[in-house]
């Protein structure tokens, strides 16, 4: 029987089939990340805001109870009220772990961008050139996508609408894909 003196991949066909399949995938990833990041970040707005309010609003209502002057305006009832809330807000804010949030999406949505760019970046460059180190690549990239997916936040729907509003709309276009046709969006614009 004959044996097979080429080497596997060898054919250029084969290579040029894995280049593309490579380019295909690292684009879908990146698209996936360029969504993902953008969720994230629109939800960390909101949940910095939170955060702050949790910090500043037991403050504010503790120190209105303590003005004499607002006894004459507010009910007593009303001024126990806020004395209470002003004090059950800390709590609800370590029960739900408020801040723990704040840092896991701050991790999260800037590891998602920089997988938006490696991908990107493996894509339009590193595909190019030898194929075997850039499927390497891809799965060195795909191993720290799992990686960054295993925290398993989802953000709530509101906030894939917006993002999707958001890259829609061009908000992640950059002037040098726009002159070549090419948007994150998969959308081609005219000058």
């Amino acid at each position: 029987m004959a044996e097979n003196l080429w080497p596997p991949n060898s054919d250029p066909r084969n290579v040029e089939n894995r280049r593309l399949e490579i380019v295909k995938e690292a684009l879908r990833q990146s698209e996936s990340c360029l969504w993902t990041s953008t969720m994230l970040f629109t939800w960390l707005r909101l949940v910095r805001l939170q955060h702050k309010a949790v910090i500043l609003l037991p403050i504010i209502l503790t120190g209105l109870v303590g003005f004499s002057y607002i006894k004459e305006w507010v009910p007593a009832w009303g001024v126990a009220l806020m004395a209470f809330v002003s004090t059950l807000i800390p709590s609800i804010a370590e029960a739900l772990d408020i801040q723990t949030h704040v840092d896991e999406l701050k991790r999260l949505a800037a590891e998602y961008k920089a997988l938006q760019d490696r991908f990107r970046r493996l894509a339009r460059i590193t595909a190019l050139g030898d194929v075997d180190e850039a499927e390497k690549e891809l799965a060195e990239l795909m191993d720290r996508l799992d990686a960054a997916r295993s925290s398993s936040i989802t953000p709530p729907q509101r906030y894939f609408e917006s993002a999707r509003r958001q890259i829609e709309g061009g908000h992640y276009d950059f002037a040098v894909d726009l002159q070549t046709g090419e948007t994150p969006s998969g959308k081609s614009r005219s000058k």
